[in-house]
């Protein structure tokens, strides 16, 4: 038999007293698209480090073509013919796409210019060499990334999450081109959390958990409900989208709002208009660069506007648009953003102190002192509530994956026990688990009267849990759909802008109300 292009043994990474990897072995064939499935925390990210010379392992060995290897870094994992995509891109946005190659893959630009067409051409991944990269849409973007990755020559790829940015039509031309390499004689190791895309691409699927190895399956022999049950080691449970109910008033309010950031490269917001009661989930789709982060920072409060935004953004019935993100918090505003690191936590910081960080008002400072106590048990609740996989509380939030730092950034916010919640992303890098039960808790504050706006590029997830969409798209919000009378495709006809944004069901939310 053909030996296993890649081949692990015993492999096994610990840091401190956690065991990330224990006793790792796994196969990847020739011409293969190998899925790696687990929840958070269960070691596939440093897997994928051992396997691309980011991370040395403590025990065990890998074998490449047959023959024993020891990757010490990405450099020499790229020269033995291993490439990785990552989830969050790497590219310079001012540089143009040949350029951004010329750093990794060498040559002359009028050389890789010409193999940055060819591969285009065959691949199905065609994007302007000379186009500058803040130009180019997400999906181009990732085409970029794949394409300086076969410019490497790889024989095996690691894709991270690859879905999670795409639209759903830009999915299928991806799956496509994935095809198309494995014919052509490249692997391929999958990472992703949405089970039917493992079902429908993947031809072997290894599933970890705790840092172990517990099967090896063939995806397309199991339904997505079999694979959850063996990644998580119980069954699902079902998400129960509740009935609609009468809303109550006004919680966020934003009127024909117009923004100009002073950055060159942020998208300029158009006539924003939406609406959130009391008791209802707005969700804002779309492909990511399309200006979400932009209104982000607008109804948090971090971009504070001047008199453009008089009468322009109202939380609880009140005018906001001058005030600050602490102001806000303080009329019952509270916001999950979508960068983990840096926005939502500090890394640095434990758990408990950046429990601190935003709960401090609900009696955790006493005469300018830290009730340390009630901080440690405040950050202990999330922990167990929110079923957070750590240490303990003293744990540094830059230790924990990053599923289980999205589950505590969440659960903080939510105990805050907030009238307008506002979460970006709520379930980005979560495995379907933890998704599941974040839905849930979303649903369940709806049906008890908070307001809940949703920013989420998970399509499907928005249509679990969303009372009603808009889309956002080159800054300017597309109608108020009604979720259960809108159909997923004319959501991603808005998304791509093949739908203008003056088109819909409904022109306003009054109408949609109405």
């Amino acid at each position: 038999m053909t030996p296993p292009l890649l081949s692990l043994r015993g492999l096994s990474k610990s840091y401190g007293q956690i065991r990330a990897n224990q006793g790792i072995d796994l196969d990847v064939a020739e011409r293969s698209i190998h899925a790696i499935l687990g929840e958070n925390g269960a070691g596939k990210s440093t897997l994928m480090k051992l396997i691309y010379g980011v991370e040395t392992p403590d025990e065990g060995t890998v074998t490449w073509q047959g023959a024993p290897i020891r990757l010490t870094s990405p450099a020499e994992a790229r020269r033995q013919g291993i490439g990785m995509v990552f989830q969050h891109f790497s590219l310079f946005e001012t540089l143009t796409v040949v350029e951004n190659i010329a750093l990794v893959v060498p040559g002359k630009k009028r050389e890789l210019i010409e193999r940055v067409r060819t591969l285009g051409r065959d691949f199905g991944l065609e994007v302007d060499p000379l186009a500058d990269v803040h130009a180019l849409s997400v999906g181009e973007r990732q085409r970029v990334e794949i394409i300086r990755c076969l410019m490497t020559d790889p024989k095996l790829i690691i894709l991270d999450e690859p879905t999670s940015v795409l639209p759903p039509q830009s999915v299928e031309k991806l799956f496509e081109t994935l095809k198309r390499l494995r014919e052509g004689g490249v692997s391929i190791l999958f990472i992703s959390h949405k089970l039917e895309e493992i079902r429908a691409i993947c031809d072997r699927a290894t599933i970890l958990r705790a840092g172990r190895v517990t099967g090896h399956v063939d995806p397309r022999e199991h339904d997505a409900h079999d694979l959850a049950r063996m990644m998580i080691g119980r069954d699902m449970p079902e998400i129960t989208p509740a009935a609609p109910v009468e809303t109550g008033e006004k919680r966020l309010e934003l009127i024909g709002l117009d923004h100009r950031p002073d950055d060159p490269f942020a998208v300029a917001l158009k006539r924003v208009t939406l609406e959130v009661k009391a008791g209802e989930i707005l969700g804002i789709a779309g492909i990511s660069g399309n200006g979400q982060a932009e209104l982000s920072a607008i109804i948090s409060g971090e971009t504070r506007l001047g008199r453009e935004a008089r009468d322009r953004i109202f939380m609880m019935g009140q005018d906001v648009g001058r005030l600050d993100a602490a102001a806000r918090r303080r009329l019952g505003f509270a916001f999950v953003p979508e960068d983990r690191l840096g926005r939502g936590a500090v890394p640095e910081l434990s758990l408990v102190l950046n429990g601190l960080l935003t709960a401090h008002p609900l009696g955790l400072l006493k005469q300018g002192l830290i009730d340390r106590a009630g901080a440690k048990a405040f950050a202990e609740t999330c922990i167990r509530d929110f079923d957070v996989r750590t240490p303990g509380p003293e744990a540094e939030a830059g230790a924990l994956s990053g599923g289980n730092l999205q589950k505590f950034i969440v659960g903080r916010e939510i105990m805050l026990a907030p009238k307008l919640l506002f979460v970006a992303q709520p379930t980005w890098g979560v495995d379907i688990g933890a998704a599941t039960a974040i839905r849930q808790r979303l649903i369940a504050l709806r049906n008890a009267g908070m307001a809940i706006l949703v920013v989420s590029e998970e399509i499907e997830e928005l249509f679990e849990i969303c009372d009603r969409i808009q889309v956002l798209h080159a800054g300017e919000l597309s109608p108020s759909l009604v979720t259960r009378e809108t159909r997923v495709e004319e959501i991603g006809r808005y998304m791509i802008g093949a739908q203008p944004a003056g088109h819909g069901t409904a022109t306003s939310p009054a109408e949609v109300s109405a």
